[in-house]
C-alpha cells in the first residue's frame, strides 16, 4: 500500500514540476520568430506577387487591386479583408483562414485554397478557373455560386475545380 502511495504522490509531484515548468518557462513555446503583421493597414494597389508570406496576417487591411499572383499565402491568416479585384493568381493559400474576406471580382485562377477555411467571406464576380478547393470549409451558398462558373483544372494539384468544390 505504501508503494501505491509512493507511487502516485510521486507522479504527482511530477506532473506539477512540468506544469510549473511550462507556467515559468520564458520563451513561448508556440510563439513565431519575425512574425510579419499588416493589421488594420491600407494595402490598396501593392505588389506581393511571388512573395513568400507564409503565416502573415492581415487582419482588416485594404487589399483592393493587391497584387498576390504566386505568393506563398500558406497558412497565412486574412479576415475581415477587403481583397476587391485583387490578383490571387496561382496564389497558394494552403490552410488559410480567410474569414470574412470579400474577394468580389477577384482573380483566383489556379489558386490552392486546399484545407482552407474560407467561412462567410464572399466571391461575387470572382473568376475561379483552376482553383483548387480541396477539403476548404466554405458556406454552402458561396459553393452553389461558385459552382456555377467552375471551370477548369489546377496545373499544379491536378484536380478540377468542379470536383474540389463537390460540384454536381
Amino acid at each position: 500500500m505504501k508503494k501505491i502511495l509512493l507511487r502516485f504522490f510521486g507522479f504527482i509531484a511530477i506532473l506539477i514540476l512540468a506544469f510549473l515548468w511550462l507556467i515559468l518557462n520564458p520563451k513561448p513555446a508556440f510563439a513565431q520568430i519575425n512574425t510579419i503583421n499588416y493589421n488594420n493597414i491600407n494595402l490598396e494597389n501593392r505588389d506581393f506577387s511571388k512573395a513568400n508570406l507564409a503565416g502573415v496576417t492581415f487582419v482588416a487591411a485594404e487589399m483592393r487591386g493587391t497584387n498576390f499572383q504566386g505568393a506563398n499565402l500558406t497558412n497565412a491568416i486574412l479576415t475581415k479583408g477587403v481583397l476587391l479585384k485583387a490578383n490571387l493568381e496561382g496564389a497558394n493559400l494552403t490552410g488559410a483562414l480567410v474569414d470574412r474576406v470579400t474577394m468580389d471580382g477577384a482573380n483566383l485562377k489556379n489558386a490552392i485554397f486546399t484545407e482552407a477555411t474560407l467561412t462567410r467571406s464572399r466571391f461575387y464576380d470572382a473568376d475561379v478557373t483552376g482553383a483548387d478547393f480541396t477539403d476548404a470549409l466554405i458556406d454552402r451558398y458561396q459553393v452553389s455560386l461558385l459552382c456555377e462558373r467552375a471551370d477548369g483544372v489546377n496545373p499544379v494539384t491536378g484536380l478540377s475545380t468542379r470536383d474540389s468544390l463537390g460540384c454536381r
